[in-house]
């Protein structure tokens, strides 16, 4: 084993998975080769490999291509730019599904009403079901054949199996017995009765369930998530120009550790730097989660992607490209995504079962026909009639309605499901991590008290206040400005660095901004006053002193306020079985302050962005299985962590795309709600896919003794079919 120092990575584009145990496949299969180290999640089509130095890449490409699947090296960055939008990945899919619907309709309709079946009918069926089982399943028998080299058996293999046997009857049916007589036709009777299968055709079976199936791959596809969108939209962030100190604009990548620039009010810090000249206060609320803007001066660090809220500033770029922190929470979005084990679809894990039950059927009904000395026809007829009967054309179904419905539904009530493999983390899920700014608070400053010295008129101070703040940029003179809403005009405005802003309002010398200000113009706080200060301080709260004309006059305090809505939200996860936690970045007086008014327990407070990752994997070690809901790229990685994610859609781009589910109001409410669909949806499946199997388990003992009519199994295949189309779109009065 090499060194790790000398060890490299790669990313690699998987190609032909078509379920989470293809992906442990490939990944065992990596895991041989000496010093290699590999993962591959399905979701996202990606194995991420570790390998030596002497270990060539193509190497590794080579042992995926033998376990029957292809890989790709990533794209350099000017092809990746350049490469389609994912809709395209749909397209091969799309002609595929087109094909079998187009065709497979007049099968149908030809086999199951016999005032359709015109003379020499069946020849028209087989020529319109050839290309459906043979274009359109081509995916499946695939598949099929990938998982029988490897010994296995999923859903594929009973599509393959089922249609292939199917079609295979009909072609020796039509061409070797009697099916091909011109003028024969199938009667509508539901008989039970030994049948000569020589006469019996199958293809609206095959060309059902091919293209019924594809259907459900392609509505499950389109509700894939894309991992790489959620990166995209973290990079997004970062400012894409930059002034130099010499008045140069050049793009932000082509910044040098070492280079000065500008940053005006208003503007996104470029990359990580120190700050040389200029004092302001940035709000890093996206990053760090903290809701108070952090006051800076001359060499202070600042972040890039945050926001310059107050004064101009001139900054030393101390980090470029990838080492900013910006592209280390990209970096860490990305392992938790790679990280994160797909479930793996719930047919596929029955057909495990299923699949090797029905060919020993098959095998066994075969070998009895034989035995019994009933003719190789009549043996041939009863084996293929177990294998065409036990493919569920409502299997194909069963996950994608239930999906379409329960997303249609979720979308109508603000509720955005990524796809399939999240509904099974809802049901499992025991603990909620709940950050705090922008989920269960306001995340923004709001004007929460006011307190005066005695004799004071509370409308005069706030609009003398109000109106000198709204001559400031700075977030919590803002809020005050907000709440005054005074329109007095500010003469001789000035910014007082690092301790507030004075001015000419209305004749009055007003001061307001840290109680030092104050003093240095003699204007004392009254014990009252100071006790006030204090008591809110303590609190985690803000708090801005204001004076005119020599006297201290108020304390105005300024917080972030927890939304109406989230308490109430508290208590219906605890009702769901869940257990709340804090998670925050802010100091732990805020966050006790705030979980004690929702009525959270357990407060982790102090985190810094990275370590939110940290905190969800120390949850998932202690056997908890985590949800996580969050609204800031600091939450981003976290999200993409959890076994569920939520990000609110007030959020941004970064937290939604690497989030399983989005409640796009906003209201926390919408957690238990999201919990409670997700629940609903996924007993659907299951029992969808209960009586997919049902009704062609109970079909299998008619076939085995050779009384199946090709009546009776097209329908038991559609009623099936409809039972879990109308089953699903219960879910659409979901409350």
């Amino acid at each position: 084993m090499t060194s790790l120092a000398q060890d490299r990575s790669v990313e690699l584009s998987i190609g032909g998975m078509t379920c989470a145990s293809c992906a442990n496949r490939i990944e065992r299969k990596l895991n041989k080769l000496e010093g290699v180290s590999a993962t591959v999640n399905y979701a996202t089509e990606k194995a991420k490999v570790t390998f030596p130095e002497e270990v060539d890449p193509r190497q590794l490409i080579a042992e995926v291509e033998k376990a029957g699947y292809t890989a790709a090296l990533p794209a350099p960055p000017a092809e990746a730019e350049a490469e389609q939008e994912p809709q395209d990945e749909l397209k091969p899919l799309r002609q595929r599904l087109t094909t079998a619907v187009v065709l497979s309709v007049p099968v149908v309709a030809m086999a199951m009403i016999p005032a359709l079946q015109f003379t020499n009918w069946q020849w028209l069926s087989l020529v319109l079901a050839a290309p459906v089982v043979v274009y359109a399943g081509w995916p499946f028998h695939k598949a099929a054949w990938t998982n029988l080299r490897h010994g296995a058996a999923t859903m594929d293999t009973l599509i393959s199996v089922g249609t292939l046997a199917a079609f295979g009857w009909s072609v020796w049916a039509l061409f070797f017995g009697s099916a091909g007589t011109p003028g024969m036709t199938h009667p509508f009777a539901f008989t039970i009765e030994r049948t000569d299968g020589s006469g019996n055709i199958y293809l609206e079976t095959a060309a059902a369930v091919t293209a019924f199936i594809l259907a459900g791959r392609y509505f499950e596809s389109r509700s894939k998530r894309r991992a790489g969108a959620a990166l995209r939209a973290l990079l997004e962030l970062g400012a894409k120009e930059v002034e130099l100190a010499d008045g140069r604009r050049v793009p932000t990548d082509q910044l040098k550790v070492g280079d000065t620039f500008v940053v005006r009010p208003g503007e996104k810090i470029a990359t990580d730097g120190v700050i040389v000249e200029g004092s302001s206060a940035v709000d890093a609320s996206m990053l760090t989660g903290e809701s108070v803007p952090v006051e800076v001066r001359p060499g202070d660090a600042v972040t890039g992607a945050t926001v310059n809220a107050g004064g101009r500033l001139i900054v030393r770029a101390t980090r470029v490209g990838a080492d900013t922190q910006l592209a280390q929470m990209a970096k860490l979005v990305e392992e938790a995504q790679t990280g994160k084990a797909a479930v793996q679809r719930l047919a596929d894990r029955i057909s495990g079962i299923f699949v090797p039950i029905v060919i020993a059927l098959a095998v066994g009904t075969l070998g009895f026909w034989l035995g019994t000395g009933n003719g190789v026809a009549a043996a041939f007829t009863a084996a293929v009639a177990v294998l065409i009967i036990a493919c569920p054309c409502a299997l194909g179904l069963a996950t994608p309605t239930a999906l379409l419905v329960g997303t249609g539904r979720g979308a109508q009530l603000g509720i955005l499901i990524k796809g399939p493999e999240v509904l099974e983390s809802t049901r499992k899920v025991d603990t909620v991590v709940l950050d705090k700014t922008g989920t269960v608070t306001e995340g923004k400053m709001t004007l929460v008290a006011v307190h005066l010295a005695e004799g004071e008129n509370r409308e005069e101070v706030l609009r003398l206040a109000g109106a000198l703040e709204h001559a400031s940029e700075h977030p919590i003179a803002r809020a005050i400005a907000r709440e005054a809403g005074s329109d007095a005009t500010v003469e001789d405005f000035a910014n007082v660095e690092g301790l507030g802003v004075q001015g000419i309002v209305d004749g009055h010398a007003v001061l307001v901004g840290r109680p030092r200000l104050l003093a240095e113009w003699s204007q004392h706080l009254s014990v009252e006053l100071e006790r006030k200060l204090a008591d809110e301080q303590a609190k985690g709260r803000t708090a801005v002193a204001v004076g005119w004309d020599g006297q201290a006059r108020a304390v105005l305090v300024v917080a972030d306020v927890v939304k109406p809505t989230s308490k109430q939200a508290i208590s219906e996860l605890r009702a769901l079985g869940l257990t709340p936690v804090l998670l925050t970045g802010d100091n732990e007086a805020v966050a006790r302050t705030v979980a004690a008014e929702v009525g959270i327990d357990e407060v982790i407070a102090e985190v810094l962005p990275a370590d939110k990752v940290e905190v969800v994997k120390k949850l998932q070690a202690e056997g908890r299985v985590v949800a996580m809901v969050g609204d800031g790229v600091n939450d981003a990685a976290a999200l993409a962590q959890a076994d569920l994610g939520l990000a609110m859609g007030t959020g941004t781009d970064a937290a939604i795309e690497a989030a399983d589910l989005t409640l796009v109001r906003g209201d926390l409410r919408v957690a238990p709600e999201a919990i409670r669909l997700s629940r609903s949806t996924l007993k659907t499946i299951k029992g969808n896919l209960f009586w997919a199997f049902a009704y062609n388990v109970a079909a299998l003992p008619l076939a085995a003794l050779g009384l199946l009519n090709p009546m009776i199994a097209g329908a038991a295949m559609a009623f099936s079919s409809v039972f879990v189309v109308s089953n699903s779109l219960r879910l659409r009065r979901f409350k």
